[in-house]
């Protein structure tokens, strides 16, 4: 690093350095090279260390700093009521609860729906009885959670402004792992609290949004690290007791 800041300084910023005080500098650092570098083949082996030492900084920083596409993303709405209608037929309605748009990525697995169901039922958005908010989850409320499916969340603009779903999980696929989630959710909570649209067909999905809040929840954020999950105020393990967590006053 010395001897290519050194060299760096001394090609390109040469109407900053007097000429006998850059002189002075390529000769302590022939000195040192001779010193610290006894052949060619060792300085060869130290650059490209060095090189290799500057992608792996690259590739951890953009890991920590860009937000990973491949994963299961939910879009959360806490709603008054919610429905879903298919050709002029409602067939599925809840009153106060949550409303889930489902995307799955490609890539997802069984991890990732354990991950957003655990989610979905622990997520707190409503006030305690001390009027406090953002302190019991849909299961202390005995509220209602309906999910539809929502392949465009992994929806992409191409240069002419043109949607590509080359991100989302094909139909097939998509739709054995959708009823995978839906089952985890019943099986954390109550079979009758749980409702859905209809995958793959065309639907009318109507709210009253409350609030409005929603909250995007993508998979991959948790499993990146554990301990920022469970550092984050208000979350319990979603058990439904209606103990209070030790966020809630």
């Amino acid at each position: 690093f010395f001897l290519s800041s050194s060299l760096f300084h001394n090609l390109c910023g040469t109407n900053m350095t007097p000429r006998r005080t850059r002189h002075h500098h390529l000769h302590r650092i022939h000195r040192r090279v001779s010193v610290t570098t006894p052949n060619a083949n060792s300085s060869i082996i130290t650059t490209h260390f060095a090189v290799l030492l500057i992608i792996a900084a690259a590739t951890i920083f953009s890991h920590h700093n860009i937000p990973s596409a491949s994963a299961m993303r939910l879009v959360i709405q806490r709603v008054k009521t919610a429905s879903v209608t298919v050709d002029q037929k409602q067939i599925s309605s809840i009153g106060p609860g949550t409303l889930a748009l489902v995307g799955l990525h490609l890539d997802d697995t069984e991890t990732d729906l354990q991950y957003c169901a655990k989610r979905l039922l622990a997520i707190k958005l409503w006030e305690n009885a001390n009027g406090a908010p953002w302190r019991q989850h849909v299961k202390q409320k005995e509220y209602e959670i309906l999910c539809v499916s929502q392949f465009t969340l992994y929806g992409t603009l191409s240069k002419k402004n043109q949607p590509d779903y080359k991100l989302a999980m094909k139909a097939d696929g998509a739709q054995k792992m959708y009823n995978q989630f839906l089952d985890m959710l019943k099986e954390g909570y109550e079979e009758d609290k749980i409702s859905d649209g209809a995958f793959g067909e065309m639907m009318d999905v109507g709210l009253v949004n409350d609030g409005p809040v929603t909250l995007v929840i993508d998979s991959r954020e948790g499993m990146m690290g554990k301990q920022m999950m469970s550092s984050l105020p208000g979350i319990d393990n979603g058990d439904g007791d209606g103990k209070k967590s030790n966020g809630e006053r």
